[in-house]
């Protein structure tokens, strides 16, 4: 069991490029080899959702009963047993024995050669030789190399060989235990729309309750049950060859597999249907049987990997969770920049404004409008020039109302002009500042270079145009009087 969990490091370079095997099966397998009492109760409370064992069934399979069987309390069947056991006290380290790795090494020399001999008529229901069959069977049990290609042994010596081999056994090969496990099987079928049973056979659950089944064989059983499924599965493939159909071989090897010892057909009667069409339906699944249930897979993964990986789920929520209050400040601090950006631009895009206005205003002839105008620019904070370096702080978002700039515009001009479309545009946001800055400005000059004493100084020559406009108005007046 310590050799499942091995990891071997290959450091040879030529050996890189080849695939890497992957065994699905491999933390059920573990889990069979370490914890067997836990393996055997999943698999078991798994068994009984599918088919219906009652207490002392249950308790056979599970080994905590000796399994009651057909035919079991006959005087004929008890006297068969002693005479066996009997026979089997002669033999030697494979027949007759208990199986074990030594027993299926040396047999499977017979299931590899009849793999490459599948096509005789009649291949397991065809008698061989009685002699060479005895020359095989002391050389299989002294153990002994045999060279089956030599063309010494026919296939049909090896194949009643193989037969013999598992007639000998002490059990058949699925074991006492599984008997009435296996006839509940052929009773699973399927149901019709109000919920009621058919005829028809459910195949999916007879295959995932086999497949549970062959889980908890014996680890010899299992393995020799596995290498002979296969082999009758390919012998089925040639039936056009050899004559043998799965139903042929099921009768042929059905005594073997599944049939409890020292009973006969009579004791049968009422199961051997079953029991026959049973194992036909191993032949033809053979390739699937083998195969843990993908829920089996999983509970066995998670029971060696479940505490990791929830550990590994926890590390991944504390990353994530310090890792979003690092990214925090990183966002906040983002967040300003593109504000600030963005008020930078809006800044200057209102000066360029204001600069047009402004230069707009000036170029406007004397009047008092222009008069009242330049008055608001100098005292209005809005009416500050643009290109100005006086620091400004930034001021929180207001709704957008009308700008003193827009009231400028229609009160001068009456019709849109650039500046609107620009404002509509952009949506510029007045720029405040303090007074002392604005009296700082208007002492330093506007973006325009234009003083405020040059300002004054217009504001006089109006205000003497104004006076000289209203003396002419009065002389007359007086003429005409």
């Amino acid at each position: 069991s310590d050799a499942i969990c091995n990891f071997v490091i290959c450091n040879d370079s030529s050996l890189r490029s080849q695939p890497i095997i992957f065994n699905p099966d491999f933390f059920v397998e573990k889990l069979r080899h370490e914890k067997p009492e836990v393996f055997t109760e999943l698999v078991v409370s798994n068994i009984t959702r599918l088919i219906d064992l009652p207490g002392a069934e249950l308790a056979q399979l599970m080994g905590e009963e000796d399994p009651k069987l057909p035919g079991a309390n006959s005087t004929a069947s008890g006297f068969f047993r002693s005479l066996i056991s009997l026979k089997r006290k002669e033999k030697g380290v494979v027949f007759g024995s208990p199986l074990t790795e030594e027993g299926i090494a040396q047999v499977s020399q017979l299931i590899e050669y009849l793999h490459k001999n599948l096509r005789a008529e009649g291949l397991f229901r065809v008698p061989g030789n009685s002699i060479r069959q005895q020359i095989l069977k002391d050389a299989l049990n002294s153990g002994t190399d045999i060279d089956l290609d030599s063309g010494e042994f026919h296939s049909n010596d090896v194949a009643t060989l193989l037969k013999m081999f598992l007639g000998e056994l002490p059990e058949p090969l699925l074991t006492h235990k599984h008997f009435h496990a296996h006839l509940k099987i052929a009773d699973l079928t399927l149901f019709d729309e109000k919920g009621n049973k058919t005829s028809t056979p459910d195949k999916e659950r007879q295959i995932e309750a086999l497949q549970l089944l062959f889980l908890i064989l014996p680890a010899p059983n299992r393995s020799l049950l596995k290498l002979l499924l296969d082999l009758l599965y390919q012998t089925a493939k040639k039936q056009d060859k050899n004559k043998m159909s799965a139903h042929n071989l099921a009768l042929m090897f059905a005594p073997h597999i599944l049939w409890p010892r020292n009973v006969t057909a009579n004791d049968l009667q009422e199961n051997i249907t079953k029991l026959n069409n049973g194992v036909t339906f191993m032949i033809k699944h053979s390739q699937k049987l083998f195969k843990a249930p993908v829920y089996i897979r999983e509970c066995a993964r998670l029971h060696y990997l479940g505490s990791r990986a929830h550990t590994s789920k926890d590390d991944l929520d504390l990353l994530t969770s310090s890792g979003s209050k690092e990214l925090q400040p990183l966002k906040s601090q983002k967040r300003s920049r593109l504000d600030s950006c963005h008020q930078e631009e809006t800044q200057q895009r209102t000066e360029e404004a204001l600069k047009e206005l402004f230069h707009h205003v000036h170029n406007m002839p004397d009047s008092a409008k222009k008069k009242k105008l330049i008055r608001q620019f100098n005292k209005h904070p809005i009416a500050l020039t643009p290109g100005s370096d006086v620091p400004t702080s930034p001021a929180p978002r207001r709704t957008r109302s009308r700008s003193f700039s827009g009231l400028i515009k229609r009160k001068v001009l009456g019709t849109p002009v650039i500046l609107e479309r620009k404002s509509r545009d952009t949506t510029p946001e007045p720029v405040r500042v303090s007074k002392e800055n604005v009296q700082l400005l208007q002492k330093c000059g506007s973006p325009a270079h234009m003083s405020q004493a040059k300002l004054k100084s217009l504001e006089g020559q109006k205000e003497g145009s104004c006076r000289r406009m209203r003396a002419r108005l009065l002389s007359k007046d007086s003429s005409s009087l």
